[in-house]
């Protein structure tokens, strides 16, 4: 499950009255200048966390592929018989874990200026890479900084980044690569920013993590689709909501997001992967009417 911090975040708001959320990739081309670009070949995905805590883990990856959901985003397992549990359930459910979204980056962020917490942060990683090699995933999810008071902008971006390097032997061993995401942590505030920082490793083991719904706040998500382009590796999907005096997490399709302009910049790209629906938890009747919005809203079906 998401840890205490990703959960704040998930539910940030400036005002008591905002909800908490209701609320890869796309290949394709874009149809002809008079009508809409063609709908993107794209894997649904589901954050773990959103099935039924009650049912077992096979049951859970079931009620998951029975409603149309090809792949899964797990988080970081330290426990080698609950990896195996899991690896299991998902190959009989037929449903591929796609990604691991690492579970240590917020407590212990690589951005730290104190060793010990840092080693921690890298030794979360190193269990999330090795999960993701048995679950036969291709893509671990990394917040690569936390800033604070104590931690400024240049040292998040220095810091992270020599932690980072420090993981790329690993990375390139089980061949996953360590996709850095663009949320509310203060830290690579724009595309241009994001693409640099991405850029300055030089290695095909660092890529992008795109969430639709986190640069809603300060900016347009079909921008930094574009601006980030090929570096975008894997997607999270959610919806946000502006008022006068607030603003909120909301169910796909009732923010926001401009989902035609987000279909049209991902296959003006022509990105290939999954993308992953970050919501909150729900029964089979809430997921499958969220399955029924991402063929909607991404994939342009009716």
């Amino acid at each position: 499950m998401p840890d205490e911090s990703r959960r704040k975040f998930l539910k940030a708001s400036v005002s008591a009255a905002c909800a908490a959320a209701l609320g890869g990739a796309v290949s394709g081309a874009v149809a002809d200048a008079a009508g809409p670009p063609a709908a993107p070949s794209i894997k649904k995905g589901i954050l773990f966390s959103m099935l039924p805590a009650n049912l077992s883990y096979g049951e859970r990856l079931k009620v998951a592929h029975e409603i149309g959901f090809e792949v899964l985003q797990a988080p970081t397992e330290p426990d080698e018989s609950k990896a195996e549990e899991l690896k299991k359930a998902a190959d009989t459910a037929q449903i591929r874990i796609d990604s691991v979204m690492n579970m240590d980056h917020w407590k212990y962020p690589l951005s730290s200026g104190d060793p010990a917490v840092v080693e921690k942060s890298l030794a979360g990683m190193r269990t999330s890479l090795r999960n993701a090699k048995l679950w036969g995933s291709d893509v671990v999810l990394l917040v690569p900084a936390v800033l604070d008071p104590q931690t400024s902008y240049r040292e998040a971006w220095t810091r992270s980044q020599k932690e980072i390097r420090k993981l790329l032997p690993l990375a390139e061993e089980l061949k996953v690569v360590i996709a850095i995401e663009e949320v509310w942590n203060r830290f690579l505030l724009s595309p241009l920013e994001m693409a640099t920082y991405i850029d300055e490793f030089q290695s095909p083991y660092v890529k992008a993590w795109f969430d639709v719904g986190n640069v809603m706040l300060y900016g347009y998500p079909q921008d930094w689709i574009r601006t980030l382009d090929k570096r975008i590796v894997k997607v999270h999907l959610k919806d946000f909501k502006r008022s006068k005096d607030s603003y909120a997490w909301v169910n796909l399709g009732e923010g926001d997001v401009d989902w035609a302009a987000v279909r049209e910049a991902f296959a003006a790209i022509h990105y290939t992967g999954s993308a992953t629906v970050e919501l909150e938890a729900g029964d089979e009747v809430y997921l499958r009417d969220v399955s029924q919005r991402v063929d909607r809203l991404l994939l342009n079906r009716a």
